[in-house]
């Protein structure tokens, strides 16, 4: 037997190893990317459920400042006290969505997934060079 011929069933072994690895890899990936969309998917309800609840609050403790803060101003300046309320309220809501564009632009999808994906194209391009 010559060494050309105990080469090709030593390289289609290989290439299954090779090709077991990948489908692997593939597979170990795959999970980590649905574990990981079953967490935000979670979070994401947790964190919407609690910030209706807290807007429902503070919109009723909001509403119970407001009343007071008029009842109190009704007979002096009525018109004073609407218009501080006004503009406090105004300034706040522009704080907040400030912040909720500057959460969307740092938000991450997936980065444990990128992630793993990255450093497999590093090894495989190691491994394929």
């Amino acid at each position: 037997m010559s060494a050309s011929e105990e080469t090709i069933p030593a390289l289609a072994e290989n290439s299954k190893r090779f090709v077991k690895r990948l489908v692997s890899l593939g597979s170990n990936r795959i999970e980590l990317l649905l574990v990981e969309i079953e967490e935000e998917r979670q979070h994401l309800l947790r964190t919407t459920i609690m910030a209706m609840l807290a807007g429902v609050l503070a919109l009723l403790c909001v509403m119970g400042f407001s009343a007071a803060i008029v009842l109190a101003f009704w007979d002096t300046h009525p018109i004073a006290a609407l218009s501080a309320l006004s503009a406090a309220y105004g300034c706040v809501s522009l704080f907040l969505f400030q912040r909720v564009v500057a959460l969307r632009r740092e938000w991450k999808i997936l980065p444990a997934t990128l992630d793993q994906l990255r450093k497999d194209g590093e090894c495989l391009e190691k491994i394929l060079s």
